[in-house]
């Protein structure tokens, strides 16, 4: 039985460094709609491609906001993943 993960918690009222990947295109021009994260394609030549997005969230209400707006596109959201930033990944 494998043993369970541990996490870091996290002060939803503090920013965050976010990567979501999606399936789906998603262009540069959805950056503002996107709190300003950096958009990447990610061709996977002939599986389905994925769009990585990855740059600072300010809370958590803006992280619920850019989750809405994909899903708004119908595009599958595959990942949200919280980067730990140099001085929690020392805990």
């Amino acid at each position: 039985m494998t043993p369970p993960t541990e996490f870091t918690d996290v002060d939803f009222a503090g920013k965050g460094t976010y990567r979501i990947v999606v399936q789906g295109t998603l262009t540069e021009e959805w950056s503002n709609r996107m709190a300003g994260l950096a958009i990447r394609i990610n061709d996977r030549g002939q599986a389905p491609t994925h769009t990585t997005l990855l740059g600072e969230i300010s809370d958590q209400a803006q992280l619920v906001g850019v989750l809405a707006a994909l899903y708004g596109l119908h595009l599958p959201i595959l990942k949200v993943e919280r980067i730990p930033n140099d001085s929690e990944r020392s805990m």
